[in-house]
């Protein structure tokens, strides 16, 4: 009796090619990041576990499509957008979730949850049309979504999530000041891929950057940054705990 093997398809990629390596980099890391994560909830109080999911869905979601774009990249040497777009689609409002799930402690309601997650959405719908279906104004779809940024930005740095954070303290407030300084330096990343890529007053400072690149490790530092922050409060809440029922 024979065995059928069926082995995965493997794009070719130039050596050379940078832009290549850093999405097939992304998707190896975005994996690795995500066995890390499940493989971790069981090391720490069930409360935290469902922030670990959260943060392993976030990196595994994100190593599928880094797959499909790594090989869209390698067969047509073209922007992978639309992957990258459903991509975000689904990781960012679950970035958005994590903070409602670390500031539950602090009694945050879901509808905080919800704000981030509109807001969220709003900055990448109007992302993506400017990207793609309404180039030509794209510096006017690329300030819509910038406003829907700023609007996450001042609702976790000065809004009702920062008032929670301070309410809870402690890890819950260390790890909210650091996710905060994530969106408002990392995410800042994705702007200025935008404008690498999109025609606008820009081009003149950013026409010559590449706009996966920038995005790739925009992703990395993000996502697997994010889900670090996660479980390094869970891990460190959890000694917390053990040491206070000792």
């Amino acid at each position: 009796m024979k065995t059928l093997f069926i082995l995965p398809l493997v794009s070719k990629l130039d050596p050379s090619d940078y832009v290549g390596f850093t999405f097939f980099v992304g998707a190896i890391a975005m994996m690795a990041a995500s066995v890390f994560f499940f493989l971790s909830m069981r090391s720490v109080d069930k409360k935290w576990s469902t922030s670990i999911l959260v943060s392993g869905l976030i990196t595994l979601i994100a190593a599928v499509h880094y797959f499909y774009m790594r090989d869209y990249w390698a067969q047509f040497a073209e922007s992978p957008t639309f992957f990258r777009y459903v991509d975000w689609t689904l990781t960012v409002p679950l970035m958005c979730v994590e903070f409602f799930l670390i500031l539950k402690v602090a009694g945050a309601k879901k509808s905080l949850m919800w704000k981030l997650i509109f807001f969220s959405v709003v900055m990448l719908v109007t992302g993506y049309i400017g990207e793609t279906i309404d180039r030509g104004n794209a510096w006017l779809w690329g300030l819509i979504s910038g406003l829907a940024y700023f609007a996450i930005v001042y609702e976790i740095w000065l809004g009702k999530a920062k008032k929670l954070a301070e309410s809870a303290g402690g890890a819950v407030l260390s790890a909210h000041k650091t996710l905060c300084w994530f969106v408002l330096v990392g995410w800042a990343i994705y702007p200025v891929g935008y404008m690498a890529g999109t025609p606008g007053w820009y081009e003149g400072i950013f026409g010559g950057l590449n706009l996966d690149v920038i995005y790739n490790l925009g992703d990395a530092v993000n996502k697997i940054g994010f889900g670090l922050v996660i479980y390094n409060l869970a891990v460190t809440s959890s000694e917390k705990t053990q040491v206070n029922n000792a």
